[in-house]
């Protein structure tokens, strides 16, 4: 795929242009507070470099998951306010997406300064399967932008979506990638194409079944697939073990008992942990203790015992592993690291990460807020995604709507 690059965009000229960007503010929220502003921050340099140029800028974003109309628990206030605090130009919100608010807004919009659209999912056509409606939507923002406005897309974290905002409307604009989408899309590019190997891929998180698909696309491919988080028990019951009361997929062993023997036969080993971290119950304060992973139920918590981490072990070994790969991509925590006492596996293998000479990936999502929750640095590794579905889909193979159509 080739592309029209921002550069050209602003080489073209700006000034006096609106310039829809579509950006990724879907940060977490503790109720009005932005507890990780890591997309925030990595949108800024695109809407910087516009309003530097003169450009009148136009932002659509989503957070959460609206019914299609509003609720105020996700409007973009939050953010648009720390994006307030951290820009250089004057940011300003809209009261709703496509209304009288945004018209008035944007029509008194200066050159330089930026105008962040209320929550574009607070329309229902913005994610509707009918084409029309869709289309409807998007002609409604290509309307705030006048006669020679144009479209950067620059939200990595919503390309594999076909939403007005991401697809649609770069059927109607000239459209642009942005930076942090060209960055993203180069950074797995080298997990996919070129990659150098050793090549370890550490997955985690609640379901296998969120996996499955990339599971599937890396065999062969990765040299080494390190297994944690929730996802891991059900790869101990492929194995004929006993989880207790741990999070499981039943139906889910048969495909994970034919993805193990396949792995055999195209060379990827997958690392199952060898102890595990189990409590009586879910939860900050639970009693716990470490028992080796085939023996759960054999824990003082008997068959009610609940997996929460990867053990001591376990973690020491995947950051043996890590440490003597050329190539690291991480997506999931690998255990409930929003507990204290239930962390310690998804620091190691982060700070693992900081101390390999291999380059580094962590795929965005519950990753990357674990990470800076557990007080790392983005510089510590090699590259932090913005978009954790839209990173695994790349990974599995699929065509990604939003890329698609801004190629040229």
């Amino acid at each position: 795929m080739t592309f029209h690059t921002l550069d050209e965009l602003i080489a073209e000229g700006v000034r006096g242009r609106y310039v829809l960007v579509r950006s990724d503010l879907n940060v977490p929220l503790d109720g009005s507070s932005v507890t990780d502003d890591g997309r925030i921050k990595a949108s800024l340099p695109v809407l910087a470099k516009l309003t530097d140029a003169g450009a009148r800028v136009l932002v659509t974003a989503h957070l959460g998951r609206p019914k299609g109309a509003p609720e105020e628990k996700y409007s973009l206030k939050p953010a648009v306010a720390r994006l307030a605090e951290l820009a250089s130009f004057k940011v300003s919100l809209a009261e709703d997406t496509v209304g009288g608010s945004a018209k008035a807004a944007a029509a008194a919009l200066q050159d330089g300064e930026a105008l962040v659209l209320e929550n574009v999912r607070f329309d229902a056509r913005e994610t509707a399967k009918d084409d029309a409606e869709r289309g409807a939507l998007a002609d409604e923002l290509v309307a705030l932008t006048g006669a020679n406005g144009a479209y950067v897309d620059d939200a990595f974290g919503a390309v594999h979506r076909r939403h007005a905002s991401v697809y649609d409307i770069a059927t109607r604009l000239p459209s642009y990638q942005g930076d942090l989408v060209r960055t993203e899309v180069e950074v797995l590019r080298k997990l996919t194409t070129d990659t150098q190997r050793p090549y370890a891929v550490v997955l985690g998180g609640s379901k296998v079944s969120d996996k499955l698909a990339v599971i599937a696309n890396l065999i062969g491919k990765a040299d080494t697939i390190l297994v944690g988080g929730g996802m891991l028990f059900t790869f101990l019951a492929a194995a004929g073990h006993k989880v207790g009361g741990s999070l499981l997929e039943e139906d889910q062993i048969p495909t994970v008992q034919d993805y193990l023997k396949r792995a055999t036969d195209a060379g990827t080993e997958f690392v199952v942990p060898t102890d595990v971290v189990v409590a009586g119950k879910f939860a900050a304060d639970a009693g716990h203790e470490t028992v080796a992973a085939d023996a759960i139920e054999a824990s003082r918590f008997g068959g009610s015992g609940i997996g929460l981490d990867i053990g001591p072990k376990s973690a020491a070994a995947f950051a043996e592993r890590i440490k003597g790969a050329k190539t690291v991509f991480w997506n999931g925590p690998m255990g409930v690291f929003e507990f204290p006492a239930f962390a310690a596996g998804t620091r190691a293998v982060a700070q693992a990460l900081t101390e390999t000479a291999a380059f580094t990936v962590v795929g965005g999502g519950d990753s990357a807020a674990a990470v800076r929750t557990l007080g790392f640095a983005d510089d510590q590794f090699g590259h932090i995604s913005t978009g954790g579905g839209a990173s695994l889909e790349y990974l599995e193979g699929k065509e990604l709507p939003g890329l698609s159509v801004l190629d040229r």
